[in-house]
């Protein structure tokens, strides 16, 4: 396999997922972005959660040119990303029973909120908490996963559940279990994943269909613009005074 046909494999292989959840998981796109909706019309706040690297594809959400100005990051000291040294132990922080309760009881997360947790496994006892007790709140979850995982690995948690046990709406990814998209005969391991491209454009087609649906109602969408637009941060300033009581990450 030379270097350019890895490279036009891994990006096929990205694409055949990408239609995948065009052809596949539209309805439940429409009905998380109509969830999204509802909560904003409510007043409710909007929070995201992912740990390791699945936090990657909710910080994509926060305070984003062209997103959601009320979408707040859910932050777990040790597991947003890979920053924490040494990286293993926010591995190791996903499987800590009790933690997510502990978040929850200091997080200004309340009933009527909606919370999108993203897990790629859903197998730890992180996300499955943290589903079980938002839910316990009052707290509308969806959860954005793999669902393969229920059925190819082992529950770390105690219940033997997984997140997708857990939520109001289930995303499906469609990543394969391990990730990985390619195989090389000299490579001894899969490589290239595809799960963070993949997850992170299914957001971004709930928060679409989320502006759009506030949209149809007569609701103006509380967008972002980017500060490197003509008049950008002006426009921010104006949305994040309107919703001040619902943004979190400004303080």
């Amino acid at each position: 396999m030379s270097d350019r046909a890895s490279a036009g494999q891994f990006l096929d292989a990205a694409i055949g997922l990408l239609r995948r959840l065009r052809d596949e998981e539209t309805d439940s796109i429409t009905a998380a972005g109509t969830l999204l909706a509802d909560t904003v019309a409510d007043g409710g706040r909007l929070f995201a959660f992912g740990a390791g690297h699945s936090s990657l594809a909710a910080q994509d959400l926060v305070y984003r040119a062209g997103g959601l100005a009320l979408m707040n990051l859910l932050v777990v000291p040790g597991v947003v990303g890979v920053d924490v040294m040494p990286a293993p132990l926010g591995s190791a922080l996903e499987r800590v029973d009790g933690l997510a309760s502990a978040v929850l009881d200091s997080s200004p997360l309340r009933a009527g909120d909606a919370l999108l947790i993203i897990s790629l496994s859903g197998r730890n006892a992180l996300p499955v908490e943290m589903a079980m007790s938002a839910r316990a709140l009052g707290v509308k979850v969806i959860g954005v996963t793999s669902v393969a995982y229920a059925s190819e690995t082992k529950s770390r948690h105690s219940s033997g559940t997984y997140l997708k046990d857990h939520c109001d709406l289930v995303l499906d990814s469609g990543i394969a279990v391990g990730d990985a998209t390619l195989t090389h005969d000299d490579i001894p391991a899969p490589f290239a994943p595809a799960s963070t491209v993949v997850t992170t454009a299914l957001l971004q087609a709930v928060m679409a269909t989320t502006a759009t649906t506030l949209a149809d109602r007569g609701v103006e969408p509380p967008l972002l613009r980017s500060g490197n637009v003509d008049g950008g941060h002006e426009w921010n300033a104006r949305v994040m005074e309107q919703y001040r009581d619902r943004i979190f990450y400004r303080h």
